[in-house]
């Protein structure tokens, strides 16, 4: 029989008869799931606890993420994490990525894939930079006609209707093998 996970918030034990453990806390009288999981507890030394159940893969500082471009604000655009160094991750997390100096410039668009790198957690939000060469657009589309693009220098042209744009564009532009780029 397999037992029902806890999420946060929900009872786990009262304080009488365990004291907190991983994943626990104290609201006073009830020891209760600060994640999703199943309960264990040491009845020996009296201790609740919470073994987790799938974590969310967070990036951590100096990680590569490989993403797509779901917004584009003033002078940042947000990305849907899919792989950490090369690794692919379902957790739906984002990350923001600031665009400096790039006042009037278009950096990336919306549906672009972008290789990033984390540069830190501030504010409950993961920030990333592409001022590397390797880091930028690796994947886009013509933004009129939709249709294939090639590098320009720092542009892309579309090869359907000869649309010119500029992008931030990765040093591995064009490479479409995700995976394997970021786990180098």
């Amino acid at each position: 029989m397999s037992q029902k996970p806890n999420l946060p918030g929900d009872k786990v034990a009262i304080i009488e008869e365990f004291e907190t453990g991983n994943n626990t806390f104290d609201d006073g009288h009830t020891i209760r799931s600060v994640v999703i999981g199943t309960s264990e507890f040491d009845k020996i030394q009296r201790i609740a606890k919470i073994k987790q159940m799938n974590a969310p893969a967070v990036p951590q500082v100096n990680d590569l993420v490989i993403g797509t471009v779901v917004a584009l604000m003033n002078n940042m655009f947000a990305i849907t994490m899919l792989y950490i160094n090369g690794k692919p991750t379902h957790s739906g997390l984002e990350c923001i990525c600031q665009a400096r100096g790039a006042k009037k410039r278009i950096l990336t668009r919306v549906s672009d894939v972008v290789m990033t790198r984390v540069i830190s957690h501030l504010n409950g939000a993961i920030h990333a930079t592409i001022n590397e060469p390797e880091l930028g657009v690796l994947f886009t589309q013509c933004n009129k006609c939709a249709g294939k693009v090639i590098a320009m220098g720092g542009n892309v042209k579309c090869v359907d209707c000869g649309y010119i744009e500029e992008r931030k564009l990765s040093s591995k532009f064009g490479n479409s093998d995700f995976i394997k780029l970021g786990s180098k």
